[in-house]
């Protein structure tokens, strides 16, 4: 583990690991929303924001919601996951996939990835599905799809959901279709390190409208409004319990502004990426992503890939000593002491995996001083 000394403080870091791509209009939108003085809540934005995410993905209904978080959890709910039942889900992912689970009052239960995609392995799903299993949680890693289509088909044969945590992925494709089409419904997340980031936020993405329904009265404690719940002078109906997990408008607004950048952000990113990749291209020992056939990477992170955990810390330290932040994403849940006792087993490729993983710096306004410093850094590295 990385131990930073005072004089190795965040804001001296010569290359962060990311950078939020912001402009005047981003800034513009928000102050607007602020001099207007009023409906900081449930604004004209939420219902702007969410058609033009769902209509840029391609699918019949979105809701946005203050956090991924929050969004996966609130699927769980309106897809009625609850105790006594189980949730396939990777143990390669940040810990809020498992969290949502057992905070729904379900169990999950971990399964294998594969190699290509840092995925769930469709090869190993059938065997944990049991009388208990509800739903499977494919991760789409990194920026990347999951082997989503293969993953559908099995939960379509054992008649589960697919709830896709495509929280690091809003752009990303597989044969030509865009993250989020294809599951039965899917969350993203817009903190921020993400492609385009609120700050924080979230959303979902669905073509069934009885969930779509259900996520409505879960967001707001329950409240069915036929007018905005700030306009009304009466009393407002809650018809079931729920959670205060709405969007603010602010937040939605600066969404809007992200969202048109979206497409010029992934392009720029894919640019970095490919500068990196063709630079490091003569270390065989470092594995740089490489998508299959098919697959449209957007690069929310540049993870690479070192022999095994040794030469990774090794590296990370390096990196570290030049003031290049780097990061470990991420190290299995079920290896967390929480999770370690709640489901004890064995995954040896999400385990092999994540002594070998590393991300590094990538972001769409990166300097050629920047990638040059980073890419010399690494050539010193392996060439010693």
């Amino acid at each position: 583990m990385i131990k930073l000394s005072d004089d190795k403080k965040l804001d001296i870091w010569k290359i962060p690991l990311y950078k939020i791509y912001t402009d005047d209009e981003d800034v513009d939108t928000i102050t607007r929303i602020i001099k207007r003085g009023s409906r900081w809540a449930i604004g004209p934005e939420i219902e702007e924001f969410e058609n033009a995410l769902k209509k840029f993905i391609g699918v019949d209904y979105c809701l946005t919601l203050n956090s991924g978080t929050s969004a996966l959890h609130a699927s769980l709910i309106a897809n009625s996951i609850g105790v006594g039942d189980e949730v396939i889900v990777p143990s390669f992912t940040f810990i809020s996939t498992a969290n949502s689970v057992v905070n729904s009052g379900a169990k999950p239960i971990f399964s294998d990835i594969e190699k290509e995609t840092l995925g769930l392995d469709p090869l190993y799903i059938s065997e944990k599905i049991s009388s208990k299993s509800k739903a499977i949680i494919p991760v789409d890693y990194a920026g990347q799809s999951c082997k989503i289509f293969e993953i559908m088909e099995i939960a379509k044969k054992n008649k589960i959901k697919v709830i896709e945590d495509a929280a690091e992925s809003l752009g990303s494709k597989i044969k030509g279709r865009k993250v989020g089409s294809i599951s039965d419904s899917a969350i993203f997340s817009f903190c921020g390190n993400k492609v385009i980031t609120t700050g924080e936020g979230g959303a979902i993405v669905t073509n069934d409208k009885t969930i779509f329904e259900k996520i409505k009265l879960v967001r707001s404690h329950g409240r069915q409004d036929s007018i905005n719940y700030f306009d009304n002078p009466n009393q407002s109906e809650h018809i079931e319990t729920g959670y205060n997990w709405r969007m603010s408008s602010i937040t939605a607004a600066l969404g809007i502004a992200q969202l048109s950048k979206l497409d010029m952000i992934i392009d720029k990113r894919r640019d970095v990426a490919n500068k990196i990749i063709s630079n490091l291209a003569k270390f065989p020992e470092i594995i740089t992503p490489k998508p299959p056939t098919d697959y449209f990477h957007i690069f929310q992170m540049f993870t690479v890939r070192l022999p095994n955990k040794q030469r990774r810390d090794e590296f990370h330290n390096f990196l570290t000593d030049k003031k290049i932040f780097s990061k470990v994403y991420f190290e299995p849940v079920h290896k967390t002491p929480f999770y370690s006792k709640y489901n004890k087993l064995e995954l040896p490729q999400t385990e092999r995996i994540s002594e070998q993983v590393l991300t590094l710096p990538l972001y769409p306004n990166m300097t050629k001083d920047e990638i040059d410093y980073l890419t010399n850094s690494i050539s010193e590295f392996f060439e010693e």
